[in-house]
């Protein structure tokens, strides 16, 4: 993409690019997008959430980031680019692990979760990892985001992490073993993204609503969303909760207020 800002004028250039792929004989495996060092990767994404050719020929695998583990901690406090990037990301690759000790690395690593709890860290020299770890990833596929994360509903799993740094761009995690009422998230969800959803970069959600067998998952990114219902919860499950926010800001207890107003408490 030869654009050096992408935003709105790029979803167009994206779409004709990627159709003129498509229309091509021979099909591809997958096709990969590198944006400039720079950019948001949010319209590139939700791209894919709002074109209907594209909806029915592709599907949007995963958000990648590549991190200079020399140079990270100093982008962080000079480029809101590079916070971004880290949160939106699925996988990054926490390259140039041989210039900084691995103290610096643990410290990077826990930075790095305190901006973005859910995403897998590798570690890398030169970039060089297997290619299953950078596709077919499925992060945003509904029915692998519960087989892939099956630790995403493990409470014990989640390290309350103390921020030694204010980064703008953090996470918050929100569960509850009660139901949800289903009418009441969905509207006030749609009003927060409405509102908040240039600052909210990525919503991960997986559900229990009331009166519903299935789990419900739900992802946002920016102000699009996207809920569907997945696998039935299994005999004897625990059925619980959780909704992950990574975003700019966050105003935590409102957002925790908001969700225990979809609680369904026990009568």
């Amino acid at each position: 993409m030869n654009n050096g800002c992408i935003c709105c004028t790029v979803r167009g250039d994206l779409i004709r690019i990627l159709s003129g792929l498509l229309k091509r004989r021979k099909g591809f495996d997958g096709i990969i997008i590198e944006t400039t060092g720079l950019a948001d990767p949010g319209p590139v994404a939700q791209t894919f959430f709002v074109d209907d050719d594209l909806q029915r020929h592709t599907r949007l695998d995963a958000v990648i980031a590549v991190v200079d583990a020399k140079h990270l901690p100093q982008q962080l406090e000079t480029s809101p680019e590079a916070a971004e990037q880290v949160g939106f990301a699925d996988v990054i690759l926490l390259n140039k692990t041989d210039l900084v000790s691995s103290e610096e690395l643990e410290r990077l690593e826990h930075r790095i979760r305190g901006i973005n709890i859910h995403t897998r860290i590798l570690r890398t020299q030169q970039c060089q990892t297997p290619l299953e770890d950078v596709l077919d990833v499925g992060a945003f596929d509904f029915d692998r985001i519960m087989t892939l994360e099956p630790d995403f509903l493990d409470a014990h799993h989640h390290h309350h992490h103390h921020h030694e740094h204010d980064d703008a761009i953090t996470s918050l995690s929100l569960e509850t073993e009660h139901p949800v009422h289903g009418p009441r998230f969905d509207t006030w969800m749609s009003a927060l993204l409405q509102v908040q959803g240039p600052d909210i970069l990525r919503c991960k959600g997986i559900l229990n609503v009331d009166g519903l067998n299935q789990r419900y998952v739900f992802q946002s990114v920016h102000m699009l969303a996207q809920g569907t219902t997945t696998q039935p919860w299994r005999e004897g499950e625990t059925r619980h909760s959780r909704l992950v926010f990574i975003g700019r800001n966050l105003d935590t207890e409102a957002l925790r207020e908001g969700f225990n107003d979809c609680i369904l408490e026990p009568a």
